[in-house]
């Protein structure tokens, strides 16, 4: 059985109507325990939608699940393995047995592993990688596919990165899981156009303020690239205007918070 924690959903003196356009929603965003996942699901939150938050470890959770409460929105963790199958279909199970639907799911979670020669690639590892960068989120699009499909306008994000369209030397692991990534989120979009409302799009973000995105330029000057609160602004943006499948949005390294 999934732990859930909800908050109340009461709203603060400073959240204006227009603030409140996802009301009534429910969105999922995996990785929320920080950086684009947890700027993702505050934006959202913001909007009046009911938030889904999803990580390994409960600790960075709570905190964005305070952060979304006093901030009048409203929020429930589910800590959990995504490279457990299992803890998938049992998040899909309890979601649709107090949701009964999914409007947004935001395909966030990833890791980096090692930067390294294709010939060198540790195969231990690079099966990990696989299985959270590409398996899972199979298994995610497969268990909240029903879920999605209830929702009047179901909206499917997946993050991605510009090593999957432009590979370059020692990404080739990674690369090659968001590549993948790109064509079952893209497959996945044709398959619903004509049988349901589900539309898919694809995010590049670009240079980010991440913990990943110092591991991999660790001699990048932070202030240089944006802050994950600008990629969150636009996905909260591009969820309240929708999109066809599947759009492909590239972000700048540097750009104004919408």
């Amino acid at each position: 059985m999934t732990n859930f924690r909800c908050l109340p959903s009461g709203l603060s003196d400073d959240m204006t109507n227009a603030s409140q356009e996802l009301l009534g929603q429910v969105a999922l965003v995996t990785g929320a325990s920080r950086g684009i996942g947890e700027a993702i699901a505050y934006s959202l939150a913001t909007r009046g939608a009911h938030v889904v938050i999803t990580a390994r470890t409960a600790g960075g959770l709570e905190e964005l699940e305070d952060r979304i409460h006093n901030a009048g929105g409203s929020a429930t963790i589910a800590p959990l393995d995504l490279t457990d199958g299992d803890s998938i279909a049992r998040l899909a199970s309890a979601m649709a047995e107090r949701w009964q639907k999914l409007d947004m799911l935001v395909l966030n979670a990833a890791m980096l592993g090692t930067l390294t020669p294709v010939a060198a690639i540790d195969g231990k590892e690079f099966n990990k990688l696989l299985t959270l960068n590409l398996i899972a989120q199979q298994a995610l699009i497969a268990n909240f596919d029903p879920l999605l499909r209830r929702s009047d306008r179901g909206r499917l994000v997946a993050l991605t990165s510009s090593v999957a369209r432009e590979p370059r030397a020692y990404w080739g692991a990674y690369a090659a899981s968001k590549a993948a990534l790109e064509a079952l989120v893209t497959s996945y979009g044709a398959e619903m156009r004509n049988i349901s409302t589900v539309r898919t799009a694809i995010l590049d973000p670009g240079g980010t303020r991440t913990q990943m995105r110092a591991r991999a330029y660790p001699g990048e000057d932070p202030k240089s690239i944006k802050d994950p609160e600008a990629v969150g602004e636009f996905v909260g943006n591009l969820m309240v205007e929708g999109f066809d499948s599947t759009a492909f949005h590239a972000l700048p390294k540097v750009m104004e918070k919408a």
